[in-house]
């Protein structure tokens, strides 16, 4: 495993590998890896000759009060692990290799509508760093794939829509969330639960089962649904952000007929912000 931290570097090494033919997948991260993230890259095996994961902390899509400065920073332990699932290069550049300008004073990408409401609500200007972020590394690396996990399911509507909108040559692919042995979602942040929080942490996806259970059963009172997946949360001790139904495609409101549906909720347990999501696909 490589490991580089300019662009030129990596410019290099991606050129030796186009003029060889080679495919290229990538995988990018912001760290602190955990099973979720090496599924990604078990992954982007299949659909490339070489894998390129970055590990890049962006500062641009932490808000005000967020955990930016906190955030685990685990390059060590993470090269270990990058190298056991043998990737062919590591990059993990600056804050100023990214930003050499200053990410306060950026150029930004907007994506419309996939980027409005449900996290956005409580994340102003999030999504408008991940996709400026994500823009940026897909110049940098030019994969021809890109893979992401469905857990930040809003995250990945957001993407498909830029390479969308901006004709990036690049096939995006979603990986299934990966999950403890108790149904919660790998995430990095769940590195912050207590003892306690984390036994009751996996009651998120409980909520998102039983609200899935009932649309497959018939149910199409989405109002009542989505309230009773919050008072579910209340009642473990969370404090819900949002518990809704949307389309899949869209995530637009849920409306009688339409087959393809997902669950996504947000929740705060203690100081830690979980999200998770389920898709249910209806036979009308």
């Amino acid at each position: 495993m490589q490991t580089v931290n300019s662009i030129v570097e990596l410019r290099r090494q991606i050129k030796a590998w186009r003029q060889h033919g080679q495919r290229i997948a990538f995988v990018p991260t912001m760290g602190n890896l955990h099973a979720g993230h090496l599924a990604l890259v078990e992954q982007a095996k299949q659909h490339a000759d070489r894998v390129v994961v970055s590990i890049f902390v962006n500062p641009m899509q932490f808000g005000p009060g967020e955990d930016f400065d906190s955030y685990p920073r685990t390059l060590a332990a993470d090269s270990v692990k990058l190298e056991q699932v043998a990737i062919d290069l590591l990059f993990a550049p600056s804050v100023e290799e990214v930003y050499p300008h200053g990410h306060g004073v950026a150029s930004q990408i907007e994506v419309p509508e996939a980027s409005e409401g449900l996290c956005a609500e409580s994340r102003p200007g999030h999504f408008s760093g991940v996709a400026t972020v994500v823009a940026k590394l897909f110049n940098m690396v030019q994969p021809d794939c890109a893979l992401f996990g469905e857990k930040d399911y809003q995250q990945l509507q957001v993407i498909r829509r830029m390479v969308a909108d901006l004709c990036f040559p690049i096939e995006i692919v979603a990986v299934p969330t990966k999950r403890e042995a108790d149904g919660l979602a790998m995430s990095s942040r769940n590195g912050y639960l207590s003892v306690v929080e984390r036994e009751i942490a996996p009651r998120l996806h409980q909520a998102l089962q039983q609200v899935t259970q009932g649309l497959k059963q018939g149910r199409r009172d989405y109002v009542a649904l989505e309230q009773e997946g919050a008072e579910f949360l209340v009642a473990a001790g969370f404090v819900p952000e949002y518990f809704t139904i949307r389309q899949a495609d869209t995530l637009q409101a849920a409306e009688p007929g339409m087959p393809e549906l997902i669950v996504l909720a947000a929740a705060k347990l203690g100081k830690t912000r979980l999200i998770d999501n389920l898709d249910c696909s209806l036979v009308e």
